[in-house]
């Protein structure tokens, strides 16, 4: 009984590939995307709920007004203003990150802002994470997940409500875990396509995209200690990543136009 049950998952797993193929705009790559966009967006604000108990939320105006001035500026240059943006920056200077969840409810943590230093540096960040939302990489990490696992009951498991193993496999959609094999060398591919995405955003938001460079070169040289082997990270190096957002940047600058700011 467990051996037809199992065939028949992979046989409802086959038709749903074939018909869940996504094009991911700028970039035309083609996606494998199981998950409908309602309930991405229902998964998103989920998970943004569950941050929202943990995270100290910065109070300073003047960071939290840079940060929704530079973030709504480039949501309106992806055109998709149909998403409930929000901006939110979480208070903790020693954490240089910032991400995105499925909706556009976008996380800036305070450590990041001695890299970005201006509105330019801030855009390079936000544009990348913004991309991340515009490109359903978190769907699409998920839905991989979903393949990987098929055949261990996973599947279920994994879209049941308030289940251990749905938060755990939303953590890691969207990028907020660690997960050897597979899916971290296919997110090193995401990762190029939200830079590509997000210079091209904030080029359109009227933000220069060579200050992507700017960033990136600033975050090579003052990052100390230890840097984490490539094949054990889903982020590219700074040094490839810098190489990358050179050849990017033509094709971004032609969307460049200073007076859009």
């Amino acid at each position: 009984m467990k051996g037809k049950i199992r065939k028949f998952g992979l046989y409802l797993l086959t038709l749903l590939i074939l018909s869940s193929c996504a094009t991911v705009p700028f970039t035309q790559r083609k996606q494998l995307i199981l998950i409908d966009p309602q309930t991405e967006l229902a998964l998103g604000l989920e998970v943004r709920e569950e941050i929202l108990k943990k995270a100290k939320i910065c109070k300073d105006p003047r960071i939290v007004n840079m940060v929704n001035k530079v973030g709504w500026r480039i949501a309106e240059a992806t055109g998709r203003t149909d998403l409930p943006w929000e901006f939110t920056v979480i208070d903790d200077p020693e954490t240089a990150n910032a991400f995105c969840l499925p909706g556009g409810k976008v996380f800036v943590y305070t450590g990041i802002l001695k890299y970005t230093r201006d509105e330019n540096g801030l855009s390079t960040v936000l544009a990348h994470e913004i991309g991340h939302a515009i490109a359903r990489h978190g769907a699409e990490r998920l839905s991989m997940l979903l393949v990987a696992q098929v055949g261990e009951d996973a599947l279920a498991a994994a879209l049941e409500k308030g289940s251990e193993a749905r938060s755990k496999a939303f953590l890691i959609a969207y990028g907020l875990g660690a997960q050897l094999g597979v899916i971290l060398p296919y997110s090193r591919i995401q990762e190029y396509e939200a830079d590509h995405l997000g210079l091209i955003f904030m080029a359109k938001a009227g933000y220069d995209p060579r200050g992507a460079l700017v960033f990136w070169n600033r975050m090579l040289r003052e990052q100390k200690g230890y840097k984490i082997p490539e094949f054990l990270s889903d982020h590219p190096t700074d040094e490839k990543r810098i190489e990358a957002i050179k050849r990017l940047l033509p094709e971004a600058l032609t969307y460049y136009h200073p007076e859009n700011k």
